[in-house]
């Protein structure tokens, strides 16, 4: 899975959506009037495995549905007309925020879970979900780097290697207003959630310097460029596109930036008012088990949230490719991209003026 950290047009339209007026969050669930022995999950695509679905509908005699979507923009917006028919969401971090603000997702009775101490330390108590009161966390990734070494010719270390004029017209960075302005505010040493308007201007000023060395904004097949050697060095997702560019190619490497790095995660939300809320908290409680989350390595070459399930995943080769799971010391300085608030004029304003120049 490529994720989009913070795809512009979904935050811009999930903001608005939570300025809209009242919650339409209370409706019921169609999925089942009184719970009905169905579940219906709306989550992003390939993150949910087969295998899970089938072992939790074998053992629970739930019959499961999932209908996917393609941004949080999507989910918020379905949720919000009211009368969505699903049971449990995956919104990303961000989402879970503005979902809360908007009264679309159910407070978690922790006294309801079991397996919740299998996560790791990261995930637990969050700050985008203060003691995950309204999210379970699933899958989790980073924005990083990809890289060439026969192209680069040496090791790159961090984002300053992406203002490098020695590899001009081989720079890729992602296209994503808010995953471009990680690299431009961190390699000037300041917060990629930072709100502060003089920030954001000094991390334009470098993206608008950065434009000539380009070779383009890309979200689509920069590991494939990256991996023929037609680009250098790339702003990137981890996830199966690169983590396939690195098994590939030993001249392929996937780091966290030394300036820090952002962390993306995926979770469970149960939507407010469902009618299905017993068959949720099963949910819940069966994707918290080690062996159930070391598939959603084995089975969807994504990083599983929980740490107990890391010597469960059958083939390990996936827990030590960093463009999966990134080792834990690169990840001392990154952050959790989270929403901006009205903060997201100045970044809308600044990266008009980056993708005209």
């Amino acid at each position: 899975m490529n994720k989009k950290v913070l795809a512009l047009g979904a935050l811009t339209l999930a903001s608005a959506t939570v300025l809209a007026g009242c919650s339409a969050g209370g409706d019921a669930s169609s999925s089942g009037a009184a719970g009905d022995g169905s579940l219906s999950i709306y989550a992003w695509a390939g993150e949910i495995p087969d295998s899970v679905i089938s072992g939790f509908e074998e053992e629970t005699g739930i019959t499961v549905t999932v209908d996917t979507f393609d941004s949080n923009e999507t989910m918020i917006s379905k949720l919000a007309a009211g009368n969505s028919g699903y049971d449990v969401v995956e919104p990303s971090q961000y989402a879970v925020q503005l979902m809360v603000e908007r009264d679309l997702v159910a407070p978690i009775d922790q006294s309801k879970l079991e397996g919740f101490d299998n996560l790791a330390e990261k995930f637990v108590d969050p700050s985008f979900d203060p003691g995950n009161e309204h999210s379970i966390p699933w899958a989790w990734g980073t924005t990083g780097i990809l890289y060439n070494e026969a192209c680069t010719g040496a090791p790159v270390t961090g984002w300053k290697d992406m203002w490098n004029p020695a590899y001009s017209g081989k720079v890729y960075m992602l296209d994503n207003m808010l995953s471009a302005y990680i690299a431009g505010l961190q390699v000037n040493g300041l917060s990629a959630t930072t709100t502060d308007e003089a920030d954001i201007e000094t991390a334009t000023d470098s993206l608008l310097e950065q434009k000539a060395l380009l070779g383009g904004y890309n979200s689509t097949n920069y590991a494939d460029l990256v991996g023929t050697g037609d680009a250098c060095i790339a702003e990137a997702y981890s996830g199966t596109t690169s983590a396939t560019a690195v098994e590939n190619n030993p001249d392929v490497k996937y780091i966290i930036p030394e300036e820090g790095g952002t962390l993306w995660t995926d979770s469970f939300s149960i939507v407010k008012g469902t009618a299905n809320e017993d068959a949720a908290y099963q949910w819940l409680n069966y994707t918290l088990r080690p062996e159930v989350a070391a598939l959603v390595t084995d089975d969807a070459s994504l990083a599983s949230t929980n740490e107990a399930a890391l010597p469960l995943v059958a083939d390990q080769s996936q827990v030590e490719n960093p463009a999966i799971y990134a080792p834990a010391e690169s990840l001392q300085n990154s952050e959790f991209i989270v929403d901006p608030g009205d903060a997201l004029a100045f970044f809308q304003d600044g990266w008009t003026r980056v993708r005209a120049s």
